[in-house]
């Protein structure tokens, strides 16, 4: 087989319709757009998702929710998650450089502790934001919540 012996298979490849090339081609006169009209005209062009007149369906369907630009969403962190943490890894202090090494919140990620769990380990916690159950229970201890 050579390059220049390659060929298409067999009724795989069609020869284009060549409209408006004149009367003759079959093709000629209106160039397969009927008569008159915006279809006709060169430039024609539908809006998106219109639909002949009908209402379009992204405008039959109802208005729903609302995004909210000043949310503020936090990751959790409870206080029994706290305590696992600080004795799997033998920690005084966490804070979000830690939570990040761990793998456990991204980088742009905002942390809020929260007051769920029992502590038994003094901490030093600095997160983004924290209820006020969580911060009596550190601080019951001894420890500190520190708001970055």
């Amino acid at each position: 087989m050579k390059l220049h012996s390659l060929k298409p298979a067999k009724g795989s490849v069609k020869s284009k319709k060549r409209i408006a090339r004149g009367q003759g081609s079959g093709y000629g006169g209106t160039a397969t757009r009927g008569h008159k009209g915006a279809k006709s005209r060169s430039g024609y062009k539908t809006k998106r998702a219109f639909e002949g007149g009908q209402m379009p369906l992204q405008m039959r369907l109802p208005k729903r929710g609302f995004k909210n630009p000043n949310r503020v969403d936090y990751v959790p962190l409870n206080l029994y998650h706290l305590q696992h943490l600080a004795e799997k890894h033998n920690l005084e202090t966490i804070d979000i450089e830690t939570l990040r090494e761990m793998r456990l919140i991204r980088r742009n990620d905002r942390v809020k502790l929260l007051g769920t769990g029992e502590l038994s380990n003094k901490l030093t916690v600095s997160v983004h934001a924290a209820s006020q159950t969580a911060k009596e229970a550190v601080e019951k201890l001894g420890g500190t919540v520190n708001l970055v």
